[in-house]
């Protein structure tokens, strides 16, 4: 499949404001579907919906709350009564911080963390999946990260987050696969956004994260061009036979695909504790 399968369909993309998201929703706009955006600051949004509206898609752009319920629930509401039923929900608002030793930390930061990047994608698939069950089609991506999958030290807030993610999306994925809807949670690498700059000029990073300035200067920093491709791939429905999946920008996701009896069969892909 390729994304003429997006053509005349609507992609919900949350955290669009700026960076990924709004790549993402650029990205999906330019593919042919109507999108609409949301975040938490409504000028970078208009800015947003303009590029969206300049790639010649529909769009509408409302700011919301992704840890509020009832924000989340008029949000797509709002968008099924003007662009019309959610094909693609993109879970990719989130936050960082707080950082440094768990102890030392602000303990409702910490949760703060957790209802953005956890609570967050919870509250909107569940608003979109109701009419997806219904019409026995959606896919919803999730933007989660390779420290979902690993210890990293004075990050416990952001990495606890993201395996939560990682986990949830395989969860999901086997509750809807039988109404014909398909989820995913990506990596999308190591780009240097707003988010990734703001982190990288604080005070913590300067104690805690000395490396994460290396890992740019090894050659590591992605535009935002790989990771939109692997959305636009997954939102295809090329990869569906996978959903489940966890998809790492660095591969090459459709050799990933070509493999899939073979990643099934060994339960790869996923977040699981090894014995053996």
């Amino acid at each position: 499949m390729t994304t003429d399968e997006l053509k005349g369909r609507v992609a919900l993309v949350t955290g669009a404001s700026r960076g990924l998201g709004q790549a993402f929703a650029v990205g999906l706009a330019k593919a042919g579907m109507a999108v609409a955006l949301t975040g938490r600051t409504e000028s970078d949004l208009a800015e947003t919906l303009k590029m969206v509206q300049e790639a010649g898609a529909k769009g509408i752009a409302s700011p919301a709350d992704v840890r509020d319920r009832a924000s989340i629930e008029q949000l797509v509401a709002r968008v099924e009564r003007e662009l019309g039923s959610i094909d693609v929900l993109v879970n990719n608002a989130g936050v960082g911080e707080p950082f440094g030793p768990t102890w030392e930390v602000d303990p409702d930061e910490w949760w703060r963390c957790q209802e953005v990047n956890v609570r967050g994608p919870m509250l909107c698939s569940h608003a979109v999946l109701r009419a997806m069950v219904k019409r026995k089609r959606g896919r919803i991506i999730n933007i989660s990260s390779g420290a979902g999958t690993r210890s990293v030290p004075y990050m416990s807030a952001y990495v606890t987050s993201k395996a939560a993610l990682i986990r949830f999306s395989e969860v999901l994925a086997d509750e809807v696969r039988e109404h014909g809807i398909s989820v995913f949670a990506i990596q999308p690498g190591s780009v240097r956004t707003r988010m990734a700059e703001q982190i990288l000029s604080s005070s913590a990073a300067n104690k805690w994260f000395s490396w994460l300035e290396q890992v740019y200067e090894r050659g590591e920093n992605l535009t935002t061009e790989p990771a939109t491709r692997l959305v636009l791939f997954l939102a295809s429905g090329a990869a569906d036979k996978l959903s489940g999946r966890f998809f790492n920008v660095a591969e090459d996701a459709k050799d990933v695909v070509s493999r899939a009896e073979e990643i099934t069969a060994k339960d790869l892909y996923t977040l699981r504790m090894r014995f053996r």
